[in-house]
């Protein structure tokens, strides 16, 4: 897949809309539309997206993304698109009408002969770019609108809005379902206090990517891929505050028999199934014995569901 950051004149595509943020399965279903048509009729497809989220510029909000953008576009690139269009959203594209959107960026850059957007997408000032706006041009500007319809999983919409609700209440168990897989975060291996393996759980930590949405804070039972290769873990993301010292966000995770040195390595933490909540303890070894409960938890979730 052909990554650009600026618009370019690249006729004759069959292109989708959308932020796509955690590329879930909803949104894979649009992509797989727009790729299906372009692979129908011998042209090329690609995704106009954006570099940031259109509401850190409208509202001043901090991102909190399911996942980075390097992953996006990774994700991306695995529904077989062609090109992908990583614009910033800036004044003159917040400020445009969803008439000139249209006319100005989408059909004077890409002549597109298909048009996919899921059913609640918008675009343009004031959202009046919708599946309506777009449906109503298609005679003016020679394109076909496809709208993908709501996708749910048991009755519960697929959206990256109910995704980071479930993410935030530590409700990751489900996630799949909905995402396609389990929530996770990558970063590298820092030196932590070595409380950890004074009490013969010694943990890779990690700074929480600060535009990655938090999970709730708690234990849970994890995966940790690191060099390729996926072991069982628990994982805490808190302030431990049974010990002393420094007390900000960090995640720690214990790879259970594992015992290898992967400082200063990248690894991947996915968060499996939330085990309890994060708790002070009076004592060191009262927080290790509850340690031992929490990996025998994790263990027996990770045996009986096959994992």
């Amino acid at each position: 897949m052909q990554v650009f950051y600026k618009l370019n004149k690249n006729p004759n595509l069959s292109i989708c809309l959308g932020f796509f943020d955690g590329v879930h399965q909803g949104h894979k279903v649009v992509l797989k539309n727009t790729v299906n048509l372009a692979q129908q009729n011998n042209i090329k497809s690609a995704v106009i997206t954006f570099k940031d989220h259109p509401l850190c510029y409208l509202q001043n909000r901090t991102p909190q993304y399911i996942v980075s953008l390097e992953d996006r576009l990774r994700l991306i690139e695995k529904q077989c698109i062609d090109y992908a269009y990583v614009l910033d959203f800036d004044e003159t594209i917040a400020d445009a009408i969803a008439y000139d959107y249209l006319k100005n960026i989408l059909v004077a850059n890409f002549q597109p002969k298909f048009i996919t957007t899921g059913f609640n997408h918008y675009f343009g000032a004031n959202k009046l770019g919708d599946a309506s706006f777009l449906r109503a041009y298609q005679n003016d500007f020679d394109y076909k609108y496809f709208e993908i319809p709501p996708i749910t999983f048991n009755n519960t919409l697929i959206s990256s809005s109910k995704i980071r609700q479930m993410i935030s209440e530590g409700q990751t168990e489900n996630i799949p379902n909905l995402l396609g897989e389990y929530f996770y975060v990558k970063g590298r291996v820092i030196t932590g206090n070595r409380i950890g393996r004074t009490l013969s759980y010694p943990t890779a930590n990690l700074k929480y990517p600060a535009d990655i949405i938090k999970v709730s804070k708690g234990v849970y039972a994890a995966l940790v891929e690191v060099d390729g290769k996926t072991h069982k873990a628990i994982a805490n993301l808190g302030k431990r505050p049974t010990i002393e010292g420094d007390h900000s966000l960090l995640l720690e995770a214990h790879l259970l028999d594992f015992n290898d040195n992967i400082y200063d390595k990248d690894i991947k933490v996915s968060f499996v199934k939330k085990l309890r909540n994060e708790q002070k303890f009076s004592s060191l070894p009262d927080l290790k014995s509850q340690l031992v409960k929490d990996e025998q938890s994790a263990k027996e979730y990770f045996l009986q569901n096959k994992i």
